[in-house]
């Protein structure tokens, strides 16, 4: 029963919380800015589509309802610039991060194949190389790879942990590389909707890929830009031969989102007012924490996207840690993330309004 969690590193956030009793002890309370997670209400035309869809007794299809895959080709089209899109290009998945942990076991990888990520990246990239037995690779620059056993390639643009975008040219040299070499080239873009200092290009844009689909699946979420964390609702798009094959494996497997998420996220990606307003919420709380930061002495590197200021005092991050649990703030060491985050924090803007401003105050 052992053998399979035996491949994993230990979770990591179980480390952070004698920080995290530490802030709770605050006299004004925890600013939990660790985790980039929701807390926002869910708008109401999204709550009012998912109620509408309560009454669903029947199993609902992996591939999910024509309306649904209706939805996902057009807002590829609309809002990635992708070029003729039809159903067979996109793949709804039960929340991102099950797909990111399960996906090189459902594409049949293992021992001898090679998976590779960032550097600096979201700690499920490895958990699923070592789920299948596959060998985890990081990387600073994907074309600098050995390319041989390396099936799998992702890129994570904007970045979680560092919020760095890959500009137009550097996405397109990759693409090229990989298909050179025939490996599955897999894109992370689950905040390119929050670019603040630069504006995120997806692969599936032509500029990019030539508008060939051909080797390349970009995956997208609802959690961040929605605030449906809580319904587990993304999916993916791009090569329909490899989406294709997914969709088998997932049948089998029972890999369904559900039928009320399924219609909540057709009403998600039909609306962009919803999506403006909390871009707003998020932008607010963005500058009013980097300006405390930076007052306080914390140097923000990349950080042009996504939900995090990636902070450092040019010291272990574990101390930057206990230094902010202190203030009762608390936030991820960079170290979670890779060890080339050792002298960094990543800190989360998804906390209220109220709670940013306590930790501005906090920072003086």
């Amino acid at each position: 029963m052992s053998a399979v969690s035996s491949r994993l590193p230990v979770f990591p956030w179980d480390k952070l919380e004698p920080y995290k009793r530490t802030a709770l002890a605050h006299p004004d309370g925890i600013v939990d800015l660790s985790v980039g997670t929701p807390v926002d209400p869910v708008p109401a035309l999204i709550q009012e589509a998912l109620v509408a869809a309560a009454d669903s007794p029947g199993y609902p299809t992996v591939w999910g309802t024509p309306e649904l895959r209706d939805a996902l080709t057009g807002w590829c089209e609309r809002r990635l610039g992708a070029v003729g899109f039809a159903h067979g290009n996109v793949l709804p998945v039960v929340g991102s991060k099950e797909l990111v942990a399960w996906l090189p076991t459902q594409l049949g990888l293992g021992a001898g194949d090679k998976v590779a990520y960032p550097r600096l990246a979201y700690p499920t990239y490895e958990v699923g190389a070592r789920l299948c037995g596959a060998e985890p690779v990081v990387y600073d620059d994907p074309t600098e790879l050995d390319p041989a056993g390396l099936k799998l390639l992702w890129l994570n643009s904007p970045s979680n942990p560092t919020g760095r975008v890959l500009p137009k040219e550097e996405l397109v040299r990759i693409v090229a590389w990989a298909r050179e070499h025939g490996v599955l080239l897999l894109s992370d873009e689950c905040y390119l909707e929050l670019g603040w200092e630069a504006d995120p290009v997806s692969v599936l844009h032509p500029d990019v890929c030539g508008g060939s689909y051909e080797g390349i699946v970009a995956v997208h979420s609802l959690s961040k830009r929605s605030n449906l964390a809580g319904y587990r609702a993304a999916f993916i798009a791009g090569d329909a031969a490899v989406l294709g094959e997914l969709l088998q494996i997932r049948k089998h497997g029972g890999m369904m989102t559900a039928a009320p998420v399924q219609a909540a996220t057709v009403a998600a990606l039909g609306d962009d007012a919803h999506v403006a307003e909390q871009r707003a919420r998020y932008a607010a709380r963005r500058e009013v924490l980097k300006a405390a930061l930076e007052a306080h002495g914390f140097r923000i590197e990349h950080s042009e996207a996504s939900l995090y200021l990636w902070a450092t005092r040019d010291e272990p991050c574990w101390e930057t840690v206990a230094y902010l649990a202190e203030k009762g703030v608390l936030v991820a060491p960079g170290d979670f993330y890779g060890e080339a985050g050792a002298r960094h924090v990543r800190v989360a803007f998804t906390a209220t309004d109220e709670r940013v401003a306590a930790a501005a105050k906090r920072l003086g």
